[in-house]
């Protein structure tokens, strides 16, 4: 945008041991995106075999960076640290294994720029698809976005898919407080709707991976896709309401009270040495009361 520093869209890309499967879907990616963009490919670990391939590629890519997750293991904490980390006031959730299509996130990023807090890749609206996948997580998923677009009126047909454009102010006032799987996607849509927050969808269509094993884990990661889905048919609540509800129902399944993005923060080391400024407060609370 005119007069805006910096990227106009983060991309944050989770990823867990993709090694040189990473390559084909960054390569679509940088040629289907062109605003002015970077992208925070988040691991859990310096030994996972993804660095080294975003290292290689950041040699004639600069707009690709690798960081190691401080916040815990598993996909809801890269996510947390990916957008802790990005520098844009629009991010983009997307996945490592080439299922989404890249050549929508510009479409994304500018109904976010327009006025939407969550802007929804829909694989169930009109024009969307699914192409292979699981046959129970897709009926599931399915009737979980239909059940929220007609009875909450949650603003899409698809909430449950990660696929999504943020507004990065809003996930900084309303705070993340998944720590577990893929269901951060539901769980901001699901508290745009509860503060009445405008959400909008365009349709996409989603392939199933054709290199790699699949990460999802369907029977541990359903209850807590569950909880948020329960949420979202809450009444509408101011902000102050919406963070002590979410901290209720984190505490009651035995997770810590969420970091919020922080306004302002110092850059993460090329491979994550140090913590995002949201935690490193509380890291150094610890370390002078320990």
């Amino acid at each position: 945008m005119i007069g805006q520093e910096g990227p106009r869209v983060s991309v944050v890309i989770p990823a867990y041991n993709e090694g040189e499967n990473i390559e084909p879907p960054l390569a679509r990616l940088i040629e289907g995106v062109q605003l002015d963009c970077e992208v925070v490919v988040v691991v859990d670990f310096p030994e996972d075999t993804t660095i080294r391939v975003i290292e290689r590629l950041a040699q004639t890519e600069p707009r690709i960076r690798v960081v190691v997750s401080s916040y815990g293991r598993g996909p809801a904490n890269a996510i947390r640290f990916g957008i802790d980390a990005a520098r844009a006031p629009t991010v983009v959730v997307t996945m490592a294994d080439g299922c989404d299509d890249p050549r929508q996130i510009d479409d994304l990023v500018r109904l976010v720029e327009r006025g939407v807090v969550v802007a929804a890749a829909s694989r169930y609206m009109p024009g969307g698809q699914q192409v292979g996948g699981p046959l129970l997580k897709s009926t599931l998923s399915r009737a979980a976005g239909r059940s929220l677009h007609l009875l909450a009126r949650i603003g899409t047909r698809d909430a449950t898919n990660s696929f999504k454009a943020y507004d990065r102010q809003f996930v900084m006032d309303v705070g993340i407080h998944s720590r577990d799987g893929f269901e951060i996607g539901l769980e901001l849509t699901a508290k745009a709707r509860r503060l009445g927050r405008p959400v909008a969808e365009l349709p996409t269509i989603w392939l199933d991976r054709t290199a790699g094993m699949s990460n999802f884990k369907m029977a541990q990661w359903i209850p807590h896709y569950l909880r948020w889905y329960r949420f979202a048919f809450r009444p509408h609540v101011d902000l102050e309401t919406l963070r002590a509800e979410a901290d209720r129902l984190v505490a009651s399944n035995g997770h810590l009270e969420a970091v919020p993005v922080p306004a302002q923060h110092t850059e993460p080391a090329e491979l994550g040495n140090s913590l995002p400024a949201g935690e490193r407060a509380q890291h150094e609370n610890l370390e002078k009361n320990g």
